[in-house]
């Protein structure tokens, strides 16, 4: 199924609209454009993988719809990512954009004016429940569902203005941008969360409608005094668990709340305001595991997806999510591995042994905590195990606590017994 290109349509409609921060929906076409013919230069063709090493803004913006309007796939990338994931992640990309374009542009290069639901859009990289990250290709399919879905369950606003302090290199960040441009809104970005620049723009009398925030970001803006966001309809919160002290704090200070729970593989939101998305069927298999299926469930995960997390029904037929079933730490809405933790501290040559553990945390949601048996004889701090980690992992990998034991308690087969732990 074809539909109009989405930026082409946003902007022959609304020209003078802002689309990303002061970019309107035609200077964004425009550059797109140009970016585009650029890329053609280089060699892209429809299908290629295109890296975007770029934070969140404009320039993201930019070459993130011209990759798009070539039919292309683009993967986005943070830049602040170790070294080795970096290399990884762009390994098989026919152009890695980490600035400005500087090559010339094919005059005559063809760009799409449709999009068709059924192609690969997006490369997104989750850690799933494993060690090694996992790609999940998204289709416009994918991203169309889920915009429409969450106007639904949020609704949209003549005037939309949604703050992203999130990273476009996750879902939740991306589909921003995608579903601003899906509803001529504006995309309002920031190229991390800052407490003061958010607190500052949500209480501006022009303001965001919305904001994307996890249960940390929230905790710390409430910390910092918001209170009453002058046009704010709704905090779209999700990224990890979210207590009932949050939601009543948020209450207290009029802030309004829409608890989500989505993941990668499905395009962001799946449950949001307690409510399967009107395009999404969620039901609870073995285990209470939580099973979802649905045009924005990936092709790779069709014809149903496995949330490795554990759910149930409420008495007013809200979905609660309660635990999970993988030993994945989300830690201030981040995905971490344990293995991958486990594997840097192992390089230290004192550390004999080490399991790493997602620990309750009133401000993480769960804090990354390795629990390290020493070399016999062998001296380390937990400031110097830390330390190590800096060069090998990325900033939410690394742990926020250490323990020093004598004994992991393994099991008779050299199995961690990670729950006990």
């Amino acid at each position: 199924m074809l539909v109009d290109a989405w930026l082409p349509r946003a902007a022959a409609s609304a020209p003078q609209s802002l689309a990303v921060n002061n970019l309107t929906y035609g200077q964004l076409l425009e550059q797109a454009q140009r970016a585009a013919r650029q890329l053609v230069a280089l060699g892209v063709i429809e299908g290629d993988r295109v890296a975007l090493l770029l934070p969140p803004g404009e320039r993201f913006a930019v070459h993130f719809h011209a990759v798009l309007l070539l039919g292309a796939v683009a993967v986005p990338i943070d830049p602040t990512a170790a070294a080795d994931q970096i290399a990884a992640r762009t390994s098989g990309a026919r152009v890695v954009i980490d600035a400005a374009l500087e090559s010339h542009e094919d005059p005559a290069a063809t760009l799409l004016t449709t999009h068709d639901l059924a192609a690969p859009a997006v490369v997104i990289y989750s850690s799933g429940s494993s060690a090694a990250a996992k790609a999940v290709v998204l289709s416009y399919g994918n991203f169309w569902w889920s915009a429409a879905g969450s106007a639904v369950a949020i609704g949209v606003d003549a005037n939309e203005r949604w703050l992203c302090p999130l990273p476009f290199s996750h879902v939740g960040g991306l589909s921003i941008l995608v579903r601003s441009a899906i509803h001529r809104g504006q995309a309002l970005v920031q190229d991390r969360f800052d407490v003061d620049a958010v607190l500052a723009a949500l209480q501006a009398s022009d303001g965001p409608t919305l904001v994307s925030l996890v249960p940390t970001t929230l905790q710390r803006l409430l910390d910092a005094g918001l209170r009453e966001a002058p046009n704010l309809r709704w905090v779209l919160l999700g990224g990890g668990p979210i207590s009932d002290e949050l939601l009543a704090r948020a209450a207290e200070a009029s802030v309004p709340v829409a608890p989500s729970y989505g993941m990668t593989e499905a395009c962001s939101q799946i449950v949001t305001r307690g409510a399967p998305l009107f395009c999404t069927r969620v039901e609870l298999g073995e285990g209470d595991e939580i099973l979802v299926s649905g045009p924005t469930v990936a092709a790779q995960c069709q014809p149903q997806l496995r949330s490795g997390d554990v759910g149930r029904w409420g008495e007013d037929g809200q979905l609660e999510v309660v635990g999970r079933i993988s030993d994945l730490i989300i830690s201030g809405g981040e995905n971490v591995a344990p293995e991958t933790v486990e594997a840097a501290l192992a390089q230290h040559a004192s550390v004999a042994d080490v399991a790493v553990v997602g620990r309750d945390d009133a401000q993480w949601g769960q804090s990354v905590t390795a629990i390290v048996v020493l070399e016999p004889g062998s001296s380390v701090t937990a400031d110097e195990l830390i330390e190590f980690c800096r060069p090998r992992l990325s900033a939410h990998e690394r742990p926020k606590q250490i323990e020093f034991r004598q004994s992991l308690g393994r099991s008779a087969t050299g199995k961690l017994r990670r729950r006990e732990l």
